[in-house]
């Protein structure tokens, strides 16, 4: 997870108002070209890209350019101008060079690339390609290697390499090639469970701040709900539905229940006291949140809805993830000084030693040093015994 460093992302992300610009981030047009030899399986990683794995009987028709290569550049010329090129080598080349040295010249120009080499069951082969010093030389996170056929090696390798390389095109590359889905719609989810969650640590510090101690639980309520809101318009473009928000109040309105559950979440979180409740508030925001992107991404998946206990159980291991996340953050900032305790206080210490007793003038009766041996104040002897007429 991010931490406060990362709070100017986030408060950008709450102060947003305008659905458009998410809007136009997923309509936004992805320029991909996968270059390789003529026997090599363009075909089966562009069909593959363009395939849910959840949903095997639906794919797109999104356009991805393939060109062959023979060692030509002036032929590469239309790839040039895409966001990102993908360098695919078949298994059954013997001679790189060519490669080598077209994948170094797209390197050095700044180009976004991507090498793929298909194993094609000859780990050896493959091993002994990856470790030669031409490839090491323009980064180990450029290099792909795996079987094309396995869909697991998309799923766990290429998905995120692709991403990471153009990570300002992610909610498009998921609307546009469903094999993307998945992966950013759990990233969403995160994301928005951490958006929330910093809000709400952020209002709950701010509580406890002399002069804006005022309870801006209510309030919270309102722009958390907003955040939920965004994040299911963002996951709906993700996976490829309506782009028009007032779909998704009838659509995601069943999925998501009938609202018993969210308003005893508002109700948990507009109860909290101000300052102590700074982990279950945390806690609750991050909860709520992620089970709003999880009903949605299981409606996605399965095409079933969560049931009102299946909802409980997964927001209850999300709370305690958000509490631990809270715990964490409150543990790393600066204790002002009203967290500080005040010192017990400490015991007057005794005198070093007993006041010295006082000596009482037999006729008098004032007090005087126990050295003297007359009276200060009558002059009278003090060892002297007193007399019938004095007493």
């Amino acid at each position: 997870m991010a931490g406060l460093k990362d709070l100017p992302n986030v408060w950008q992300s709450i102060k947003e108002m305008d659905l458009r610009p998410i809007r136009a981030e997923a309509l936004q047009e992805v320029h991909l070209a996968i270059v390789g030899r003529s026997e090599s399986p363009k075909q089966e990683v562009a069909w593959q890209m363009r395939r849910d794995p959840h949903r095997p009987n639906e794919q797109t028709l999104t356009p991805i350019l393939l060109i062959d290569y023979d060692g030509d550049d002036s032929a590469l010329q239309p790839a040039l101008d895409v966001d990102l090129l993908i360098l695919l080598i078949a298994s059954e080349l013997e001679e790189l060079t060519p490669e080598q040295k077209l994948a170094q010249k797209w390197v050095d120009s700044g180009r976004k690339i991507l090498i793929l080499l298909d194993s094609g069951g000859q780990s050896e082969k493959t091993t002994l390609l990856l470790n030669h010093q031409a490839w090491l030389g323009m980064g180990k996170s450029r290099l792909l290697v795996g079987d094309l056929q396995d869909q697991t090696f998309y799923l766990r390798q290429f998905v995120p390499a692709v991403l990471e390389a153009i990570p300002h095109k992610q909610l498009a590359l998921a609307r546009q090639f469903p094999l993307f889905r998945d992966h950013v719609s759990r990233q969403l989810i995160s994301e928005g469970c951490l958006t929330n969650a910093t809000y709400a640590f952020s209002t709950g510090l701010a509580e406890i701040v002399p002069g804006l101690n005022i309870p801006l639980n209510v309030a919270d309520v309102v722009v958390l709900t907003k955040n939920q809101a965004f994040l299911a318009y963002r996951l709906g473009l993700a996976l490829g539905l309506s782009t028009h928000w007032q779909d998704y109040v009838t659509e995601f309105g069943g999925v998501l229940g009938s609202g018993f559950f969210w308003r005893q979440v508002a109700r948990q979180l507009i109860g909290l006291i101000p300052a102590w409740g700074i982990i279950p508030k945390v806690a609750i925001a991050y909860a709520g949140t992620y089970v709003v992107g999880r009903v949605i991404l299981q409606w996605y998946l399965t095409g079933k809805k969560l049931t009102p206990q299946q909802m409980r159980q997964i927001y209850g291991e999300a709370f305690q993830r958000g509490k631990a996340w809270a715990k964490n953050k409150l543990d790393k900032v600066p204790k002002p000084r009203f967290f500080k305790r005040k010192p017990s206080l400490r015991e007057l210490p005794l005198p070093s030693s007993l006041p010295k007793p006082i000596k009482a003038c037999p006729s008098c009766g004032k007090s005087n040093n126990e050295e003297a041996r007359f009276c200060q104040y009558c002059g009278v002897p003090l060892d002297a015994p007193l007399n019938e007429n004095q007493s």
